[in-house]
């Protein structure tokens, strides 16, 4: 039964191949609100199905777990549609949940961790969003220079993706810190993948702010984001902030 449980598990907390159930329905969900939804409780669901189980996570699933978030981290270089680099850098963090998960981490501190993958990815589906309504299309390399023709939209959206890619100071830097220093001592192969992952995040995050914001305007018009909405945005990114500090004082 606990086996079946963790499968279960492995679709809400993406293992591959269950994975691919999440991307196929996040495709299909036009609707941003309810990718929102999705964003938040999708994760959550997979940990309560993995402490329903009430024993050890198997080594299988830290492995496959493993392999599942560098998968995802890597194809996502790639990308050029913001909703499927959103599903992707989602499946890929939700996987490392599972390394918390196998060190016995305090459940309320995963419960956390995937707030805190979740949240930024939530904030840049709004955005996308809004790209979709201006331009017809949220596709890096399909217009450039946003930062020419919408700076208040390009600098939220720097700071979100930079949220996403676990920089300094923001929750997912502290869940991928606190995830490489629990693993170190006992099981160093899995440090290792998560920082290798987190550099895979860094590229992908690079390569699409490049496509969107950097470069010549190609002459492509839309409503920058206004005042209010901008001050939003920014208050909620600073609230990760804190949440990020809070964070770090858990660290082991």
């Amino acid at each position: 039964m606990s086996t079946l449980i963790y499968w279960l598990g492995g679709v809400f907390l993406p293992l591959f191949p269950l994975s691919m159930a999440f991307n196929v329905l996040f495709s299909r969900v036009r609707n941003a609100k309810l990718r929102v939804a999705l964003l938040l409780v999708w994760p959550q669901l997979g940990l309560s199905l993995a402490y329903m189980a009430h024993r050890p996570i198997p080594v299988w699933c830290l492995v496959l777990a493993l392999f599942t978030s560098v998968l995802y981290a890597f194809r996502a270089i790639g990308l050029r549609e913001v909703g499927q680099w959103i599903g992707y850098l989602a499946t890929s963090a939700w996987a490392l949940l599972w390394v918390g998960l196998f060190t016995h981490s305090e459940p309320n501190v995963v419960r956390l961790y995937a707030v805190g993958f979740s949240l930024p990815l939530m904030l840049l589906t709004l955005l996308g969003a809004r790209l979709e309504r201006g331009f017809g299309a949220a596709y890096t390399g399909l217009y450039g220079g946003l930062a020419q023709t919408v700076p208040r939209m390009s600098g939220v959206l720097v700071g979100v993706v930079l949220a996403i890619v676990a920089a300094p100071l923001f929750p997912a830097f502290s869940a991928m810190l606190g995830t490489v220093i629990v693993t170190t001592p006992t099981m160093p192969l899995a440090a290792l993948t998560v920082a290798l992952v987190w550099l895979l995040w860094t590229w992908a995050g690079v390569r699409l702010l490049q496509g969107l914001i950097v470069g010549p305007a190609d002459g492509s018009k839309a409503a920058d984001l206004s005042l209010a909405s901008t001050w939003a945005y920014v208050a909620v990114l600073v609230l990760l902030l804190a949440g990020g500090f809070y964070l770090t004082g858990d660290l082991p």
